[in-house]
């Protein structure tokens, strides 16, 4: 008999147990049987996920996936409110039911593992738990057997995994029996008895990340790999990701769940110097090739630029300003010789020490950029002294990028979500955090919640932005975001281009929708990604909602939405009556009825609604545009038209 047989009653090889969450609604259920584990889920009297299989594969140990028994559980409530420092919501709610499962294998050397379930109100997580146990300090996992047994026929929206550009690629629409490659998460499922459900992870630290693949009879946890093969060599103690499931009857609520948020611990320091930021960039101007980020007779990152930009920060009202292309290591081809690129060394027209004093001079902040073009070695060797430069000049936002379709760690090329890649991704974090530094990482590993943790990850990129305006994207994608990427919490979407119409970089949004996106998609650092003569000279009128706009919301509440096709949410201001309304369609033009319930009894407000015109499109019309002033009022209804590939704003003042 091994150590739990002695302390506690005789093995149980047969044996289910439901986690039901507190509403009694949805229930997660355990069942081992013969001594194999699995799971389904359920809500009401339907069930949304099929008994699934659960193991893990190990190397050179025998699998933990057949001869379990289940020698103790437990279960528990838990209720808390917790306040954020920043985000979609001000204070969160994390309720839920919890059965812990303690396991051992029934022959010898009879090792010990432990399986966690959770059931909340809007979702269902499980992990692996491996404890320290004296036939094992140390393993590596090779597979991770768990399943996620949908109906063949469920619709699903996803992106391909193992691909070059990362998450950087356009959702489609397909029924669960034809996802033939792994796909990334969130996946979102729609089943057939109408539940919406979305697939992820959350609290994802020294592991793979999860990616979704179809074995003979499920989807299967698919976990990226390093470059020897394996997919995790461990220390016990040791948890997995949490495996989560938002489950929702209508998509639109899908996107209020905080279930990944929740599934992360609280902070452990004090991270009340973390703020939200509005910046501007000397960025767009080199998509469009008006500016370069190499030296050269056009270099954007200039000290003349840098300070005019600065100067336009101030007349904008806009707090900070991104500046890329800074340092040495962009000549030539950056993403072959990204091995060069040096950060603290900035370029012969580039002098730090003006700028940031002149930045701090007009109250402006410096964003900082640090493209590794993913030679993590190459950064690791000046991180440390990289931080601590940015920090002693002042610069407290960094934008760090990862181009390249794998990073070179420990000299071997491997996935940026790979085990090696997340520890990277984690090692600059808590760096970060050590030198009071924010961060907005592009081309990151996927967010599984640890901004709960660690406040000063503001956003990330980690998916197709606008940089892919041109061609590369339609209005449909920034419909399908809401319910899928944006279910992972926020996105810098580099939004904001007013100059649509350009040839270079044609958009394929009406210029009304351009603002719209500052409410439909969350970002703790929002960027005003055009030059600022588009905001000046051209649309005046449009940029003062950009300038209004807070950049952390009490309260969210979506409106009206469908998977692919709309998408218009309410945001409350932080600590404000304030309230702001952003909406897109996408290639097809559609009005919308908005009701305002959600205003206080008795009061009015001042509204600015931002529209498209009647004969705005986002191919032929995209600067056609009308401002209207209102007085709204709670129970007041108003119908709004969104142009094909169009969008409105709609900002709402307590008198």
């Amino acid at each position: 008999m091994g150590i739990l047989s002695k302390l506690f009653k005789k093995p149980k090889t047969d044996a289910v147990f439901e986690t039901t969450s507190p509403n009694g609604r949805l229930k997660i259920v355990f069942v081992i049987e013969h001594g194999e584990m699995s799971y389904y889920v359920r809500k009401d009297d339907k069930i949304i996920v099929k008994r699934s299989t659960l193991g893990l594969e190990l190397r050179g140990e025998r699998s933990f996936e057949h001869g379990m028994s289940v020698v103790r559980a437990f279960n528990r409530q838990f209720d808390e409110t917790w306040e954020a420092y920043w985000g979609e919501e001000h204070y969160i709610r994390n309720n839920y039911s919890e059965t812990v499962i303690y396991l051992e294998e029934v022959i010898k050397p009879a090792r010990l593992l432990t399986l966690r379930f959770r059931a909340y109100d809007d979702g269902v997580a499980f992990r692996y738990e491996i404890p320290v146990q004296p036939q094992m300090s140390r393993l590596v996992i090779t597979e991770e057997l768990t399943e996620f047994a949908f109906n063949s026929n469920d619709r699903s929206w996803s992106i391909p995994a193992y691909q070059p550009d990362r998450y950087e690629y356009c959702y489609t629409e397909k029924p669960v029996f034809d996802l033939r490659d792994s796909v990334h998460t969130p996946m979102t499922v729609l089943t057939t008895d109408g539940f919406y459900v979305a697939v992820h992870e959350a609290a994802l630290y020294n592991y793979g990340g999860m990616t979704l693949k179809m074995n003979k009879r499920a989807l299967q946890a698919d976990i990226t790999p390093l470059s020897d093969g394996t997919k995790a060599h461990v220390s016990l103690p040791f948890s997995t990701p949490w495996r989560m499931m938002i489950v929702a009857e209508n998509p639109l609520d899908l996107t209020t769940s905080r279930l990944m948020l929740n599934l992360n611990p609280a902070p452990r320091e004090d991270f009340s110097w973390v703020k939200p930021i509005k910046f501007l960039g000397i960025w767009w101007a080199m998509f469009v090739g008006e500016w370069t980020w190499a030296l050269g007779d056009r270099h954007g990152a200039t000290t003349e630029h840098a300070k005019e930009y600065i100067d336009a920060c101030v007349r904008l009202g806009i707090s900070g300003l991104l500046i890329e292309g800074w340092n040495d290591g962009w000549e030539g081809d950056w993403l072959q010789n990204g091995v060069n690129n040096k950060f603290l060394d900035p370029t012969p027209d580039f002098d730090l020490d003006e700028v940031c004093n002149y930045a701090k001079e007009k109250g402006v902040e410096i964003v900082g950029h640090h493209e590794t073009v993913g030679f993590v070695d190459n950064y690791e060797e000046q991180i440390d002294n990289a931080y601590k430069y940015m920090r002693d000049h002042g610069v407290k936002y960094i934008k760090s990028g990862y181009a390249g379709s794998r990073m070179v760690i420990n000299g071997q090329r491997e996935y940026h979500h790979s085990q090696l890649g997340v520890m990277h991704y984690q090692y600059a974090l808590e760096l970060a955090a050590k030198y009071g530094i924010m961060l907005d990482v592009h081309e990151p590993i996927k967010s599984t919640g640890i901004e709960r943790t660690w406040p000063n990850l503001m956003t990330r990129e980690g998916a197709r932005g606008q940089e892919y305006e041109g061609g590369g994207l339609t209005p449909s994608h920034t419909c399908f975001l809401p319910y899928t990427r944006l279910l992972a919490g926020g996105m810098d979407y580099t939004s904001g281009i007013f100059d649509v119409g350009n040839p270079t970089k044609r958009i394929a949004t009406t210029v009304t929708r351009q603002i719209a996106y500052y409410v439909t998609i969350y970002s703790g650092m929002q960027m005003a990604a055009d030059r600022p003569r588009f905001y000046e000279e051209n649309f005046p009128d449009l940029f003062e909602f950009i300038r209004n706009l807070p950049t952390s919301w009490e309260r969210t509440l979506p409106l009206v939405g469908e998977i692919g096709k709309s998408y218009v949410v309410a945001r409350q201001a932080w600590n404000s009556q304030d309230w702001y309304v952003g909406g897109v369609t996408n290639e097809d033009g559609r009005r919308v009825m908005l009701n305002f319930d959600f205003l206080e009894e008795g009061s009015s407000y001042k509204a600015k609604l931002y529209r498209d015109s009647d004969d705005a499109h986002y191919r032929d019309n995209q600067l056609g545009h009308v401002v209207e002033e209102k007085v709204l009022r709670r129970g007041d209804k108003l119908e709004v038209y969104m142009a094909p590939g169009g969008g409105f704003a709609l900002e709402i003042h307590k008198y």
